[in-house]
């Protein structure tokens, strides 16, 4: 059942919701998926770049550009849902100057975004200074980064030794120092999610986290099941969307095959008179008064 909500989520909410009842984000793309979404009562919606690779094709996050992003989260917002709406920065957009940085966020904030999310921990400050000082809302992302998959060596599973997670607490304090209203911890222990959670003031969203984060986000892709070809170990499945899709495509693309499709009932009819003005007469009109 949906959750009842009168009020938009706001920046100040979900930072105030540290501690408290666990923040429920979940991804939309477009103007159908935020509906489903909102409706649904999530507390937030991010417009990830994970775009690239349900939605776009991609075998990584790093095509997207800050175009495409402004285009999807426009889509989102046009909605105007109660969930706050959190953009991803894409790969790039951020990386080269704070000029850039701000620029880039303000053309996410136009198309409708609410609030910018960013990858990477401590090199990140200047960054996450720069746009808070210019009025936009951070949410920082560590661990698993996607944008850095190649410095990485693929997606793994990050924080694994002491030394790691002692890297991960000391990144999620810089970015809450700096200003994040909230982070993202992706693909870590969940001890060390723990860790984390418990060193900052501010809420942490976990996905592959554990249950220990002050909120968790998935994918809508993958907890719909539409897209069904690969199932991380923190993926729960709630639907099968894809073989119901498949079935139904199948089912008509058979009727259509043997006739069944269209009806008469899924027909437009002239009335007689009309067929008659027409002079239509034999299979035509018996068609026609069917």
């Amino acid at each position: 059942m949906a959750a009842a909500r009168t009020s938009s989520i706001t920046v100040p909410a979900v930072r105030a919701r540290k501690g408290g009842e666990p923040l429920v984000m979940l991804t939309a793309y477009d103007a159908p998926g935020a509906r489903i979404a909102d409706e649904a009562g999530v507390d937030m919606i991010l417009v990830g770049d994970s775009l690239a690779m349900v939605v776009l094709g991609y075998d990584d996050t790093l095509q997207v550009t800050v175009e495409d992003m402004a285009h999807h989260t426009a889509a989102v917002a046009r909605v105007k849902p109660r969930a706050l709406v959190v953009a991803d920065l894409p790969w790039l957009s951020y990386h080269v100057s704070v000029e850039d940085t701000v620029r880039n966020a303000a053309t996410l904030i136009r198309a409708g975004a609410e609030a910018v999310k960013l990858e990477g921990g401590r090199k990140r400050v200047d960054a996450v200074r720069a746009l808070v000082d210019a009025e936009m809302p951070v949410m920082g992302h560590i661990g698993l980064t996607p944008q850095s998959v190649h410095a990485m060596g693929g997606f793994k599973v990050q924080g694994k030794d002491a030394d790691a997670a002692a890297v991960l607490v000391a990144d999620a304090q810089a970015l809450a120092e700096a200003g994040c209203f909230a982070v993202v911890l992706e693909g870590v222990p969940d001890v060390v999610a723990r860790m984390v959670t418990e060193a900052v003031d501010i809420p942490t969203i976990g996905i592959g986290a554990g249950r220990w984060c002050d909120g968790q986000v998935l994918v809508v892709h993958d907890l719909l099941g539409i897209e069904d070809r690969v199932l991380p170990k923190f993926v729960r499945r709630y639907a099968s969307l894809k073989a119901d899709a498949v079935a139904a495509v199948a089912a008509y693309a058979a009727d259509v095959r043997s006739g069944a499709f269209p009806s008469d009932a899924e027909s437009y009819h002239l009335s007689d008179e009309t067929a008659r003005v027409l002079g239509l007469y034999g299979s035509a009109a018996d068609a026609v008064s069917a």
